[in-house]
């Protein structure tokens, strides 16, 4: 166990905690599965605890960040997704349209979340995005109407 804290510990330390928002920290948690095996890769974890620890430590740190987010009521939910909005280059309402016509943020939950879990975060997330578009004055997602 003393090995398994050593790499969330070092992931923290030298990572996530450098990445101020919990959407953000579940947006770069994500971008390391690979889509392909599921499998989790960060290089520097690996050549520090193997292959195998990376992996694992980043599975949890998914979950945990998953969890984290979902605890957030829509009033916490917002003020994280408006700070991770304001470190983001590009327009705003360019950046919702495309969230809006893509769903990027379907794939940010861990593969082992409950499906009662993804209800509610697509939920929420959706009604965040309502939140948003009136916010920042965005139409239709479709650029021709």
């Amino acid at each position: 166990m003393q090995f398994e804290r050593g790499a969330a510990s070092n992931l923290w330390r030298n990572t996530l905690s450098r990445i101020p928002t919990t959407f953000g920290r579940l947006v770069y948690l994500n971008s390391l599965r690979n889509v392909n095996s599921g499998a989790y890769e960060h290089y520097g974890l690996s050549q520090t605890f193997g292959e195998d620890e990376a992996d694992q430590t980043l599975r949890r740190s998914h979950s945990q960040t998953f969890s984290e987010w979902l605890r957030f009521g829509l009033e916490a939910q917002k003020a994280d997704l408006d700070t991770y909005l304001s470190a983001l280059e590009g327009d705003r309402g360019e950046i919702l349209r495309n969230w809006i016509q893509l769903k990027p943020y379907r794939n940010l939950a861990p593969v082992k979340a409950r499906s009662v879990e993804i209800e509610l975060y697509s939920n929420d997330f959706e009604v965040l995005l309502e939140v948003l578009k009136n916010q920042y004055g965005v139409g239709s997602p479709d650029r021709d109407a």
